[in-house]
């Protein structure tokens, strides 16, 4: 569309850093960056910029679709398309040769109805259903359509003109990225798919994933006043951190993914970090056993030494001026963190399709997987997940996922 004017920092849409961790891999302007894109998100909520927001959707697998630039027959793929040697399937020969099971189903249905409607070049999204995932439910009282790919539970309100739709299609499939380029290997991605151009198809649900009518539901003085003391918070701290430090680690991105690595522990037992200080002697303390193991895993005195070595190597990072730079990098990602949330609890708010995840109790509201922030002026797009909630519900035993047996939904 001529609307979306950004592209993806990646260059290709397979992973997306969350904003708090541009604060660990971006240097000094990724971390500027990741203020500047809450700052920008604050004012397109208060209704004085202009930008774009993107719903994720928790669908599977992530499919591309569109035609082979190198011989012009359509195909589709899964992220092996952007390989050295691109995985792109043109029958359901090729899709059996590489897949099996839920996954080839879903990649033969995708080659079967997806090429009726006319796309030109190629595009990305997420599978939603295919043939039995759509069901009938109640929910709070309340009677729904549904469809659960993944974690998530997707419901429409029964009788509405989406759910006549989705129960008359075959798969359902949410699209949100483009892409332009002679070969898989040059192609350029950017944001958004112009739905509208594709072709009619009574087998397919397809749909954008962009966020519609934000004019309509924007930041109360109250909750501007909150974003913006997290925000002038985050400015401080970003002027006390040594850019030094900041570029050493943009410059050591297997010592910012073990940092990134030891955060998520905390992520995923739901747990906040509290004190920073001792958060940083901790990780430097996690380091050490993780080699430690790793070293002694080893048979080979040589092998021991490497191991070593690469230890000795990370621990040089940490001198105390880098220790008490890093300290405040992790008082930024959770200021970064507090504003995030806030923007998050306005943005589900905008939600046409009611999310909830399916415990062995019933179901329980939850919200969407996260959002995309895309501006349009500064050329930028961050990815915005309550990580904490998302991350609970992807790891708990007591939430049911779509491929749960029995009853899937």
């Amino acid at each position: 569309m001529e609307n979306f004017k950004t592209h993806i920092t990646e260059q290709k849409n397979t992973h997306m850093t969350h904003i708090e961790d541009r604060v660990l891999y971006g240097g000094v302007n990724g971390t500027r960056q990741a203020i500047l894109a809450l700052r920008n998100l604050r004012d397109m909520l208060k209704g004085e910029h202009d930008g774009n927001i993107s719903v994720k959707w928790d669908g599977a697998p992530s499919v591309f679709a569109g035609i082979d630039p190198s011989d012009g027959k359509f195909f589709v793929a899964k992220k092996g398309i952007f390989n050295k040697n691109p995985k792109v399937y043109k029958s359901p020969a090729d899709v059996d040769a590489d897949t099996s099971g839920d996954l080839a189903v879903k990649l033969k249905l995708a080659l079967k109805h997806l090429s009726g409607l006319g796309i030109k070049g190629v595009i990305q999204g997420d599978f939603l259903f295919g043939p039995g995932d759509v069901k009938n439910k109640k929910i709070k009282g309340d009677d729904y359509i549904t469809f659960h790919p993944n974690t998530i539970v997707y419901a429409v309100p029964a009788n509405s003109e989406a759910s006549k739709e989705i129960l008359s299609a075959e798969i359902g499939i949410v699209w949100h990225t483009s892409y332009t380029g002679s070969t898989f290997e040059t192609m350029k991605a950017s944001y958004g798919v112009n739905v509208s151009a594709l072709k009619k198809s009574k087998n397919v649900w397809s749909q954008d994933a962009m966020l519609r009518d934000m004019t309509k539901v924007t930041l109360s003085k109250k909750e501007t006043e909150e974003v913006n003391a997290a925000l002038s918070s985050a400015g401080k701290l970003f002027n006390q951190i040594s850019g030094t430090t900041l570029r050493q680690l943009e410059a050591n991105k297997e010592l910012a993914t073990l940092i990134e690595q030891f955060n998520n522990k905390y992520v995923r037992r739901g747990e906040t970090i509290r004190d920073t200080a001792r958060h940083t002697e901790l990780l430097i303390r996690w380091i050490k056993k993780k080699f430690t193991r790793e070293r002694m895993a080893r048979k080979s005195d040589r092998g021991k030494a490497n191991v070593q070595q690469k230890l000795d190597n990370i621990l040089k990072f940490f001198s105390q001026s880098n220790k008490k730079s890093l300290k405040l990098m992790f008082d930024l990602q959770k200021v970064i963190i507090l504003a995030k949330l806030k923007l998050i609890n306005k943005l589900n708010t905008l939600q046409k399709i009611k999310t909830f995840v399916k415990t062995s109790n019933g179901f329980k509201v939850t919200g969407a997987e996260g959002f995309v922030a895309i501006d349009k002026l500064g050329g930028d797009a961050v990815k915005l997940v309550d990580r904490m909630e998302f991350s609970y519900n992807n790891f708990s035993k007591d939430v049911l996922k779509g491929w749960d047996k029995p009853g899937r939904n």
